[in-house]
């Protein structure tokens, strides 16, 4: 059953059963009592997530000050944002839920898959180590991160890109491209100036994709 997830996930579990005890919803608990539901994986989780989004942060960018690190960091890991990978995902569909959280569209709820994506990063953490978790986390979390690191003003890489062409009064144009099964989808994106391909990059959503092609596209100035 777990087959799909742990393909779109990047982490073939050594041991299943820890992955089946993060997808268990409170709401199934309430209904069998002999099962332990998911929020203290979804605590441990939590923390993996920000020690490798931090980390990654403090070594990709030295000359970003602790304040800004910090909101660059919760605006990764956000509820919004992880049910938004959980969608990607399709974590929805392996939940264990009450029968009346999953009549009320529990598999959709950001606030479920957001708690649901924390505790299996926890379970990939319990079944392999901190470089596992790590690569996963990457591997999903990487571009948006790299979109959220903005430089002064605000500005992200797609605007960065656009206001130094427009100074030359050029435009950027884009290109997406898919591929893979719904739930492992990966996007490929690459930006043009006139027939001339400046940059690309990959994600596993468009706008991670365009945000990496233009970071690319970019070259030194996207450090700054």
């Amino acid at each position: 059953m777990t087959d799909s997830l742990e393909t779109a996930l990047g982490h073939e579990f050594t041991d299943d059963s820890i992955l089946a005890a993060a997808l268990v919803h409170r709401s199934y608990t309430a209904e069998h009592p002999d099962i332990a539901d998911n929020e203290r994986h979804e605590f441990l989780g939590d923390a993996v997530l920000q020690l490798v989004v931090t980390d990654f942060l403090f070594k990709h960018y030295p000359s970003m000050r602790e304040g800004e690190m910090a909101k660059v960091r919760a605006a990764c890991v956000n509820r919004v944002e992880l049910a938004a990978i959980a969608r990607e995902l399709g974590l929805g569909d392996h939940i264990a839920m009450g029968v009346g959280e999953l009549a009320s569209g529990g598999r959709k709820k950001d606030s479920i898959l957001a708690d649901a994506m924390e505790a299996v990063l926890c379970a990939v953490y319990l079944d392999a180590g901190l470089e596992a978790s790590r690569h996963v986390i990457l591997r999903h979390w990487t571009g948006l991160i790299r979109s959220k690191a903005q430089a002064p003003g605000g500005r992200d890489f797609k605007t960065r890109l656009q206001e130094r062409l427009a100074s030359r009064g050029l435009r950027p144009d884009y290109v997406i491209e898919d591929a893979g099964p719904d739930h492992a989808k990966v996007f490929r994106a690459s930006v043009s100036v006139e027939g001339v391909v400046l940059g690309t990059g990959s994600g596993r959503s468009k706008k991670e994709a365009e945000q990496e092609a233009a970071r690319q596209a970019l070259g030194d100035e996207s450090d700054v």
